[in-house]
């Protein structure tokens, strides 16, 4: 595509799943990608998942980008300063799409319980790993874009709307995100800095494809198991949605709303990796609003 030649991204929780597609997009539209995240070639993180950052950044390159891994560990201000000092001293000092993407809260959700019967450790803990990373990260990376007047973020979330999303902490994560999107975007604007939040719909993930025991390759075979498997996206999709974003001229205009793919693969016509139209919210709409109410509106 060749959209974002010349750009420069850091996609912070980069290394599987949504993180991964848009990594891979960024780079198939041109651009240079920093993939970062805990696990590496070197070891793995606490989620124990074979996918590396490594690999990753291999995938940057062959889509025809440049793909940088970084190991870091974003809950930590000094690696990510030292990060974003990378990235300056590399870039002479350019950066212009930041994704925030960063969760590993599967383990960490409680969906039995109500707030008052979970444990309250690992419920701080989903926050700080999912919500504080962000924070931080966005701190260290937006100088960057400050200093040129020019970029664009994205806060990584599950859906757009203020309908509770199944257990306390999980909400809180994924709400608060959206919440960070806004606030960046006022804060940002004046710098001529975009800040959008960006939900997928039901995301074929590996850690999704491997619980239906398929792979990407044969996922329809999981049909049978749920089938409203058959209205999912891949991680391309995604990827696709943040690529188009990023190379939107007036991306201004959508600056602290919150975003899906089921809406801008409409505006900007991309498909996902096997050329379809993924829409799931049209799907809700249609096949299980009855059963589980409106989805709402966007926030």
């Amino acid at each position: 595509m060749g959209t974002l030649t010349g750009r420069v991204a850091l996609v912070a929780g980069g290394t599987r799943g949504g993180g991964r597609g848009i990594a891979v997009q960024l780079g198939a539209a041109g651009a240079t990608v920093y993939a970062t995240g805990r696990s590496s070639a070197a070891g793995r993180s606490d989620l124990d998942r074979p996918e590396t950052i490594e690999e990753t950044a291999a995938l940057v390159t062959a889509a025809g980008g440049t793909g940088i891994p970084v190991r870091v560990d974003h809950g930590e201000p000094d690696e990510v300063r030292a990060l974003a000092d990378r990235i300056a001293a590399e870039q002479d000092g350019r950066l212009d799409v930041l994704v925030n993407c960063v969760w590993g809260g599967d383990p960490l959700t409680d969906w039995e319980h109500p707030l008052w019967e979970q444990d309250l450790d690992t419920g701080l803990r989903l926050l700080r790993q999912a919500v504080e990373t962000h924070v931080i990260t966005s701190r260290f990376a937006l100088p960057l874009m400050v200093a040129r007047g020019r970029g664009l973020v994205v806060e990584v979330t599950d859906g757009n709307t203020a309908r509770y999303r199944g257990s306390f902490f999980y909400d809180l994560a994924k709400s608060a995100v959206i919440r960070l999107a806004f606030a960046q975007a006022a804060e940002l604007r004046p710098h001529g800095v975009a800040a959008v939040a960006l939900t997928p719909g039901f995301l074929r993930s590996e850690a999704v494809l491997d619980h239906f025991g398929v792979t990407e390759d044969t996922w329809r075979d999981a049909v049978a198991q749920d089938p409203h498997f058959a209205y999912s996206e891949s991680p391309a999709y995604l990827g696709r949605a943040v690529a188009a974003l990023a190379a939107d001229p007036n991306i201004m205009d959508k600056s602290g709303r919150a975003l899906a793919t089921a809406g801008l693969y409409e505006e900007y016509g991309f498909t996902d990796a096997d050329g379809t139209q993924p829409d799931f919210a049209a799907h809700w709409a249609e096949a299980l609003v009855d059963e589980y109410g409106p989805l709402g509106d966007p926030l």
